[in-house]
């Protein structure tokens, strides 16, 4: 395959439809092997509304490089009790998939 599939999840924080649905944000990604864009996404968001709108931040990234625009226009443009959590699965799926890349560099 061309692509590798990325997870990864935070806990949501208590009093939120997220956590009452799923206790845990889940963040999966669909990742270009070679170009490391990211080609599609999904997330445990209990809103259709909500998918879509990082469906759209996210999608195109390349995931190889540092994250910090990303999380800025999380920050900046999701502004929910779930952000932190979205913010923190978004950093464990880029360190594994970096981890990725260094095991991938190793073994060439």
């Amino acid at each position: 395959m061309s692509t590798v599939l990325i997870t990864a999840y935070a806990k949501a924080p208590q009093n939120t439809s997220m956590y009452e649905n799923y206790k845990y944000v889940g963040i999966v990604l669909e990742i270009h092997k070679e170009s490391h864009i990211i080609i599609n996404a999904e997330f445990t968001f209990v809103t259709n509304l909500a998918q879509d709108f990082f469906k759209r931040m996210i999608v195109g990234y390349d995931f190889s490089k540092d994250i910090s625009p990303l999380i800025e226009e999380i920050a900046n443009d999701y502004l929910a009790p779930s952000q932190q959590a979205v913010i923190v699965a978004l950093k464990v799926a880029h360190q594994r998939y970096k981890d990725r890349l260094e095991v991938r560099k190793q073994k060439d």
